[in-house]
């Protein structure tokens, strides 16, 4: 089941009814069930891996109650991390060593469970928080599996954490009125980015990288951009529905995205991007490793290691860790250069308008170039989109758009709604746009329809419309 099926706003209206009606103490194993019913959906054969993460994850924090011995966190890490090596980097590593030995190697025919990125990664960090002593143990085993398995971020996220969610699974939830509207809107909200803003963009992006060789440099630049626009509605209105239903139910989770694209400077842009993922890397490797505590040079190399881990985290393959150590060696330079713009800040505040819009604008295009290697299928074609964009920015001729496979009137559309949602992000770092539209029936019963009638008229939709295709599904 996927948050853009029939079957999902069939579910969840019906869920809402008896989960309302029900006694507070039934509450938490309806919203078990449930859970677990979205989750088989995906393939009953998924329910084990999930099952085995949940139990050895809850079964090592009791022992952990009994006996702080380092061996019950070991041997679950090892369990819960070795299980998510073997179905998502086994043919990695596998393709690796026949490139090394010179030999083709067999592919291995694995499944690859939806969400064992997520849910590893959540129950994980439940088992060292409590080993640190940072979080008491769940003794209800079915508040803990609900926290591991709750449906809205289980295939994709946001990646919980013990100690926002599971205060809030103790409590009894009554309906809100407010939690309804806020919930309502960014349902929606999310289903209008996705649908009118990311799968248009994807049939351009889909287009070109195809096949990079016979694009101009303009379309290549163009496709570029689009990229760059298409995986934030994408997974940002994933991220927005999954929070959407979370708030209709009564449950409060992590925010994943503050208007990313406003960063001015790689290392705001990762406070901002995926958040809930960077701060579990923050907390569960780079402090670990030592931080910027163990002086610049250590701070550089383990912020290379992080992102190296980030990037192979995202898929299995060279351009995501080429796109992670990219990144890294951003934050490096970053962090190598600080004291050369501190003394230029001396000459130009930082806060001033040049210094605003360089520092966006270098932000924005070293962001841009490093998705290329996100969305290539492989570094060379990543390394001939970059040339072809490089080549024509100087010349900044209109590209031909018209010849990849969305017509202009659509392209005019998405690029409409693209400047709202820009100018809704960044009214919302300033008011809570949500609340306000809670407070004004009126204005939000048009905002509503009018983005119901936009999405009847200009969704994309048709025979190659499929519910599942969420980016981040296969990560």
């Amino acid at each position: 089941m996927n948050f853009l099926s029939l079957g999902y706003y069939l579910f969840l209206p019906a869920l809402l009814l008896l989960y309302y009606r029900l006694p507070a103490r039934w509450q938490n194993p309806l919203l078990l069930l449930a859970s677990w019913g979205f989750y088989l959906c995906f393939g009953p054969v998924y329910g084990l891996f999930l099952l085995l993460s949940t139990l050895s994850t809850y079964g090592c924090a009791l022992l952990l109650g009994r006996s702080r011995r380092r061996l019950w966190p070991l041997l679950t890490l090892l369990l819960n991390f070795g299980l998510l090596l073997l179905f998502k980097y086994s043919n990695f590593f596998l393709s690796l060593g026949g490139a090394l030995l010179g030999r083709a190697v067999p592919r291995l025919e694995l499944l690859l469970p939806v969400g064992i990125s997520f849910y590893t990664f959540q129950a994980t960090g439940y088992v060292i928080d409590v080993w640190r002593g940072e979080r008491e143990l769940e003794r209800s085993l079915v508040d803990y599996a609900l926290f591991v398995s709750f449906f809205p971020q289980l295939a994709s996220g946001p990646i919980g954490r013990a100690g926002k969610l599971l205060p809030q699974l103790k409590q009894p939830r009554r309906f809100s009125d407010e939690n309804f509207k806020r919930g309502f809107v960014r349902v929606l909200w999310g289903m209008g980015k996705k649908l009118l803003i990311a799968d248009h963009l994807a049939v351009v992006v889909n287009t070109v990288f195809s096949d990079v060789h016979t694009c101009s440099e303009g379309q290549l630049a163009f496709a570029t951009l689009c990229y760059t626009f298409q995986i934030y509605c994408d997974f940002s209105s994933y991220t927005d529905i999954a929070l959407g239903s979370a708030r209709l139910l009564g449950l409060e989770l992590t925010e994943n995205f503050r208007c990313p694209y406003a960063a001015r400077s790689l290392k705001e842009f990762w406070r901002r991007w995926h958040i809930s993922l960077s701060t579990w890397f923050r907390d569960y490797l780079y402090f670990p490793l030592g931080g910027s505590r163990r002086g610049r040079l250590r701070a550089c190399l383990n912020l290379l290691i992080v992102f190296a881990v980030s990037g192979l985290w995202h898929g299995a393959a060279l351009t995501f860790v080429v796109w992670g150590l990219l990144h890294g060696l951003l934050q490096v330079c970053g962090l190598l250069l600080r004291p050369l713009r501190e003394r230029l800040y001396r000459l130009l505040p930082r806060e001033s308008l040049p210094v605003k819009l360089v520092s966006w604008l270098g932000t924005f295009l070293l962001v841009s170039a490093a998705w290329v290697f996100f969305r290539a299928d492989s570094a060379a074609d990543a390394l001939w989109v970059l040339r072809g964009a490089a080549l024509w920015l100087p010349r900044f001729a209109v590209p031909a758009v018209g010849a990849l496979g969305l017509s202009r009137k659509l392209l005019a559309v998405s690029g409409l709604c693209l400047l709202g949602l820009c100018a809704a992000d960044l009214l919302g770092q300033k008011r809570d746009l949500l609340g306000w539209l809670a407070r004004h029936d009126l204005i939000r019963y048009g905002f509503c329809a009018a983005l119901i009638a936009a999405m009847l008229l200009f969704g994309a939709y048709g025979s190659a419309f499929d519910p599942q295709d969420f980016l981040y599904f296969q990560f």
